[in-house]
């Protein structure tokens, strides 16, 4: 009997900066750019999964930053990756979902989102969904938009929001 790996991270190089992508044996259990230290979301992740160390890279965490290298050079659309979603629950997984069937290089609404997830009031609920995903870019909350058009925040950086909604425009659809 082969034992399982424990979670294992690496911080991967993007042009939005580094991408912490942890993955058990199963699945990824986060794929998202993050702006400041690794320690508290590895924390965060220590308390749902047991201890989360550092590589070596696991297949799982490997095939992600290679499918996010091809996003980033405009050579992948959509991102085919086992995730853990086991965090989320009722709307918010409806709303992650209906989020991944916004086509690649165009953007819907968080009301557009809410209604597509069966909850037409939710629009709230659908930003609340977005920041907090374990899984930015591959659940591309990037396209989720606000009624007037603009971006809004990202978690705090727009500029990130806006570099993957012009890669995904720039790339022609």
């Amino acid at each position: 009997m082969i034992a399982a790996l424990a979670p294992r991270f690496v911080l991967h190089p993007s042009p939005v900066g580094e991408v912490l992508i942890v993955a058990s044996d199963e699945a990824l259990l986060t794929v998202h750019p993050i702006h400041g230290p690794v320690e508290p979301e590895l924390e965060g992740l220590a308390r749902r999964y047991g201890d989360v160390a550092p590589g070596p890279a696991h297949p799982l965490a490997r095939r992600a930053a290679d499918q996010l290298d091809e996003y980033f050079a405009r050579e992948r659309r959509v991102f085919d990756l086992p995730l853990d979603l086991g965090a989320t629950s009722g709307f918010t997984r409806l709303a992650l979902e209906a989020i991944r069937q916004i086509p690649y290089g165009e953007t819907a609404g968080y009301g557009e989102v809410a209604i597509a997830a069966g909850s037409p009031g939710a629009a709230r609920a659908v930003g609340t969904a977005c920041a907090n995903t374990p899984f930015s870019i591959v659940i591309p909350v990037h396209r989720v938009v606000r009624a007037d058009g603009s971006l809004g925040e990202y978690g705090g950086h727009p500029e990130v929001k806006r570099f993957l909604v012009d890669l995904e425009r720039a790339a022609g659809v």
